[in-house]
């Protein structure tokens, strides 16, 4: 399972890189195709040449995201065009069409290089766009319906400039029949607007019949009938819907003035089939469209459920940590003032800092894992001002730069729970020795410490409160391990960052 979930996380990190080698395998697929060479032989021998010529855009796609994160801006951009605005269009090229002797080679060279460019050209306007998507509140409003209606609006803009100017064309105007041709003419559309205008009005009620369809489809047949009542009775609904409105639309769209004009692209008889069968074809089409966009709002609202329950119960455990703490540390401050220990003022400073700590970042979501340890170190060192007895505290660390920022007040319920149950009730001499290993993708802490018997079945709401975090903020990316052995309490926590 874990190679499994790190195979996924390299999948995902290098997304761009697979783009690109699913390309560049299309690519030899259809000059497989093309030179009608099926085998193996062939396909290899290709796409191995293929990524070896293109394997510096592999490289950059490859590590893109980390040289985006450490180079500056411009070193980045300088890179960027040595790999894709002067690699690909000249170096590229020119190896396909001067160096190869074989003209297919020539043009699969090019042809990948092309398509190369033109992939990462997409990429970087997606990313444009991704980034942009949250100033442009009217496109986050844009739903599917209204999606579709802007783009019939267009269509039917687009086909009655294309209608006006092919009139008086001998190519596209015939006696009786009007052929919309790919021409577009200016002039015509001016000087024949109130043509243009007609025409426009006629293809945007042609295409608004259809979707009338699709829109029974979205708001009635599916959500009223499909899901309450089932299969059997949507199908008999949708054909009943049909076959009470298709003649009524057929014989509108018959007496459409632009119809003769055409050609008579709509039959004067309002009861053929094909027209049924138009509406029909609409509704299965649209019938898994309708379903995704359905369970995605679902989803969307479960999701949103989800995140609002779980970031309450986040709250109400971050308040019942925080009294935990204050509890334990005033205990702490109690214990010394009675003895009038000279530590008492540098256990206020430290216990001031800790204040700080949980009352300002406990707000944060995450914060930096140096920050982490700061707070653990700073909690260590006031218990060792108010323990009597010197016990074995020994805190390794070997934490990478790049290590993720992780929840506030995660690891501190382990050392907590050390010293309450294990270094402060000690009669011998207590030890306990954490250990904290972490990079990019893995965070290990772990805590030993000496312990009572008698103590062992002792708890606290520390525990609890930690592995109900933890499935919150980390479902199925945790271990939680604690053990008992000869006088020894061991505790483990291991996180996936990736």
């Amino acid at each position: 399972m874990k190679r499994w979930n790190d195979l996924l996380g390299m999948l995902k990190k290098h997304y761009e890189t697979w783009l690109y080698i699913g390309l560049l395998c299309w690519v030899v697929i259809f000059q497989l195709l093309e030179q009608k060479s099926m085998g193996w032989g062939f396909y290899l021998k290709h796409l191995s040449l293929v990524l070896f010529l293109l394997l510096p855009v592999l490289v950059f796609s490859w590590y893109k995201e980390q040289w985006l994160q450490t180079w500056s801006r411009r070193r980045y951009l300088w890179w960027w065009v040595i790999c894709f605005a002067v690699y690909l269009p000249l170096v590229i090229y020119g190896l396909g069409t001067l160096v190869l002797p074989n003209s297919h080679l020539q043009l699969l060279i090019v042809v990948s290089a092309g398509c190369s460019l033109l992939l990462e050209l997409v990429l970087v306007a997606n990313a444009w766009y991704q980034q942009r998507l949250h100033q442009w509140k009217w496109i986050q409003k844009l739903s599917l319906e209204k999606s579709i209606l802007i783009s019939v609006s267009l269509i039917s803009v687009i086909l009655a400039i294309m209608g006006v100017s092919s009139i008086g064309n001998p190519a596209y105007d015939e006696p009786g029949r009007l052929l919309l041709g790919f021409e577009f003419s200016l002039w015509k559309v001016i000087t024949r607007f109130g043509t243009f205008l007609g025409f426009t009005v006629q293809f945007l009620f042609m295409y608004l019949c259809g979707y009338f369809f699709f829109y029974l489809n979205n708001r009635i047949l599916v959500p009223k009938i499909l899901k309450p009542k089932g299969l059997i009775l949507y199908c008999m609904s949708a054909l009943a819907a049909v076959g009470i409105i298709y003649p009524v639309i057929a014989q509108l769209l018959a007496w459409l003035p632009f119809n003769h004009r055409l050609g008579m692209i709509f039959s004067a008889n309002p009861f053929v089939l094909e027209n049924a069968f138009g509406a029909i074809i609409i509704i299965l089409l649209s019938l898994p469209v309708v379903l995704a966009l359905q369970w995605s709002k679902q989803n969307g609202r479960i999701m949103a459920l989800e995140k609002e329950k779980a970031e309450t119960e986040l709250d109400l455990l971050k308040q019942q940590l925080n009294p935990h703490f204050f509890f334990n540390t005033l205990n702490n401050l109690y214990a010394l003032s009675l003895a009038q220990s000279k530590q008492t003022p540098e256990s206020i400073l430290q216990l001031s800092e800790l204040m700080r700590y949980v009352i300002y970042k406990t707000k944060e979501p995450a914060v930096s894992i140096q920050e982490e340890i700061r707070y653990l170190e700073d909690y260590i060192q006031l218990q060792r001002i108010r323990l009597k007895r010197k016990p074995d505290i020994q805190f390794s660390q070997e934490v990478a730069a790049d290590t993720p920022s992780v929840p506030p007040l995660l690891l501190i319920v382990l050392v907590e729970n050390a010293f309450k149950h294990g270094v402060e009730p000690a009669e011998e001499r207590a030890f306990l020795h954490i250990s904290l290993r972490a990079d990019a993708r893995r965070l290990y802490f772990s805590c030993i410490n000496s312990f009572e018997q008698e103590t062992a079945n002792k708890g606290g709401i520390g525990l609890a409160n930690l592995q109900r975090r933890l499935a919150l903020l980390y479902p199925g990316k945790h271990q939680l391990k604690t053990g008992i052995e000869n006088h020894t309490f061991k505790a483990e926590l291991e996180l996936d960052l990736s």
